[in-house]
C-alpha cells in the first residue's frame, strides 16, 4: 500500500489518473493533455506512468507499437478498502465479534442442555430408588 500513496503523493500522477478516469489512452494523448497544463517531456510522462503501473494504479496493454494505458479497477478498490477501514476501524472486527457471539451462545445452549439431561437422568434414578 505503501507504493500506492507514495504514487498518489506526486500532483502530475494524479493529473495522469484523472485523465485516464475517462477511460484507456496511449501514452502519446496523455503527453498532450499533460503539456498542455506543464512543461514535461515525454520520457518523463512515461516514467510516471511506470510508477502508476508499479504500485498497481494503471495497467497497460500493446496495441501494435502503441501501449495504451488504463486506470487498474483492482488497484484503486485496494486503497480505496484501505482508507475505508481508516474510516471505520470497528468494522474489520464485527465478523470476529459476530463469530464469537455465535460460539458462545452455542456453548450456553450446550451447557443447558446438558444440565437437562443431568437433571432427566437424576429424576430416573430417583423413581427406581423409590
Amino acid at each position: 500500500m505503501e507504493r500506492v500513496f507514495e504514487a498518489l503523493g506526486d500532483p502530475l500522477r494524479r493529473h495522469l489518473l484523472e485523465l485516464l478516469s475517462a477511460g484507456e489512452q496511449p501514452v502519446g494523448a496523455l503527453v498532450t493533455a499533460v503539456r498542455a497544463r506543464t512543461a514535461v517531456t515525454q520520457p518523463a510522462v512515461s516514467h510516471h506512468l511506470k510508477v502508476l503501473l508499479a504500485a498497481g494504479l494503471v495497467k497497460v496493454r500493446a496495441e501494435g507499437q502503441r501501449r495504451l494505458y488504463a486506470i487498474d479497477d483492482e488497484g484503486v478498490a485496494a486503497a480505496r478498502n484501505w482508507l475505508e477501514a481508516l474510516r471505520n476501524p470497528v468494522e474489520a472486527l464485527v465478523q470476529p465479534l459476530d463469530a464469537l457471539a455465535t460460539e458462545i451462545a452455542r456453548g450456553q445452549r450446550e451447557r443447558r442442555k446438558g444440565l437437562a439431561e443431568k437433571e432427566q437422568g437424576q429424576t430416573k434414578d430417583d423413581r427406581q430408588a423409590g
